[in-house]
């Protein structure tokens, strides 16, 4: 705890080098300034000292929401408190985490009745997923006399956690889906004639197969009775993201797996309105994150704690790795969902490879986040010599890279080629194809 001088000091400092102007005339003037100054300054360090018992009786609380939304602007309230029998002076200043940008200032000055509380509110925006720390309140408290100004931290170190925009999840599955989201995915996962849960009986009608008919209803009816089938409800869904090299490539100022995770949670929350078990797993070199099956409406919050603060790193991905642990510890078959990025039919052969290790008690969906530049790229004329140079670089990458998908869908998976932009759509319309035809 230490203290700074406040400008009622530095006004009487001033005043006491007035007579010094005199001093010409009257030599013993400088003494007499001298011993000013001198008990000015014990007048202050006593100051400081009687001070003390009233600053102790003044509390800040920092009050805000545990979980942080990426990109979204949240609210922290501050709130202070004098248990003092006398009105406080108190200026205040929030350490917040550096890497948040603040959007309104984050320092406020209070004069505070006896007994008397105070607001103050800021605003603040997180870049990107993690875990942040508040530090100490900065404090400064003008003392009984106002000529000192006493220095410290009020309140403790706060931790808050920034999660995945889960509102941008959402308008990415009504987008992809409809305003009717949950109807879209109700209808299409209820669709009857296909599957293998039981729904209903009815009449029998020529043409129904002899497998359908439900003879201890016929027996009971006594006219034939077949037997209706919807698509499963229970599925399950495993959703796997490459955290790799690969995935640290920005579009449009994001990441390629900060694109992957909203996708994902959009994913799940379709999963959870058709009824379905979800699971997730995070892997690079090795598994980072895994998320057992459980119903996908339970999963959806366990993805969001797990994604929170995994970043890509500059190592290759261990496709091996990552679909052995899913086929040891995945029993039931399931659609298991790969987003991961591919350059070339080389870089994939790892991935290709180690398909057979999922297949075919397990459907692998490879999702691959293409560069929409190098889409873009090819799509133009060129107008100089080295833009002709970029597009055959572009186009024998495009070339390799479809080559390596078609490798994978002639091995018994699904592979989808997508930009950031179309990536959830065209997964969610997968996914429901998938159940449409009974593919599980």
């Amino acid at each position: 705890m230490r203290f700074v001088f406040s400008y009622r000091f530095f006004i009487f400092l001033i005043a006491g080098f007035v007579p010094l102007v005199f001093v010409s005339y009257f030599p013993r003037i400088g003494y007499l300034v001298l011993f000013y100054d001198l008990c000015l300054l014990a007048a202050a360090i006593y100051d400081y000292r009687i001070s003390l018992a009233n600053l102790d009786k003044i509390s800040a609380t920092r009050i805000f929401d545990q979980r942080f939304a990426i990109g979204v602007t949240n609210t922290v309230r501050i709130v202070l408190e004098n248990r003092n029998e006398t009105p406080v002076s108190i200026d205040i200043k929030d350490e917040s985490p550096p890497e948040m940008r603040i959007d309104s200032t984050r320092q406020a000055a209070f004069v505070l009745a006896p007994f008397a509380q105070a607001e103050f509110i800021y605003h603040l925006t997180p870049p990107k997923r993690g875990e942040y720390q508040f530090g100490k309140i900065a404090a400064r408290m003008l003392s009984h006399f106002g000529l000192v100004k006493i220095q410290t931290g009020l309140g403790g170190a706060d931790f808050v956690k920034v999660f995945p925009d889960m509102v941008r999840a959402r308008h990415m599955e009504i987008e992809s889906l409809g305003i009717n989201s949950f109807l879209a995915v109700k209808r299409r996962a209820e669709r009857r004639g296909e599957g293998r849960d039981f729904e209903s009986l009815r009449d029998y009608v020529r043409g129904d197969e002899m497998r359908h008919i439900s003879w201890p209803a016929t027996a009971r009816r006594f006219k034939l009775t077949t037997r209706q089938y919807q698509i499963e409800r229970d599925q399950t869904v495993i959703i796997g993201i490459d955290c790799g090299r690969l995935m640290t490539g920005r579009i449009d100022g994001e990441s390629k797996f900060d694109s992957a995770v909203h996708a994902v949670l959009a994913l799940v929350s379709a999963c959870a309105k058709a009824g379905d078990n979800c699971g997730v797993l995070v892997f690079g070199r090795q598994i980072k994150k895994f998320i057992p099956p459980k119903p996908a409406v339970r999963c959806l919050e366990a993805t969001l704690e797990a994604l929170c603060n995994v970043e890509p790193e500059m190592i290759e991905p261990s496709y091996a790795r990552a679909l052995q642990f899913i086929a040891s510890n995945v029993k039931r078959r399931s659609l298991v969902v790969l987003l991961t990025d591919l350059v070339d039919q080389d870089s994939s052969r790892d991935l290709i490879m180690s398909l057979s290790l999922i297949r075919p008690k397990h459907l692998p969906m490879v999702v691959t986040i293409g560069d929409k530049d190098l889409k873009a790229l090819v799509s133009k004329e060129p107008s100089a010599i080295n833009e002709v140079f970029r597009q055959s670089a572009a186009e024998e990458i495009i070339f390799k890279r479809e080559a390596a998908l078609r490798k994978i869908e002639s091995s018994g998976g699904l592979a989808l080629d997508v930009t950031t932009a179309t990536l959830a759509p065209r997964m969610l319309e997968s996914y429901l194809k998938v159940k449409e035809r009974g593919m599980l």
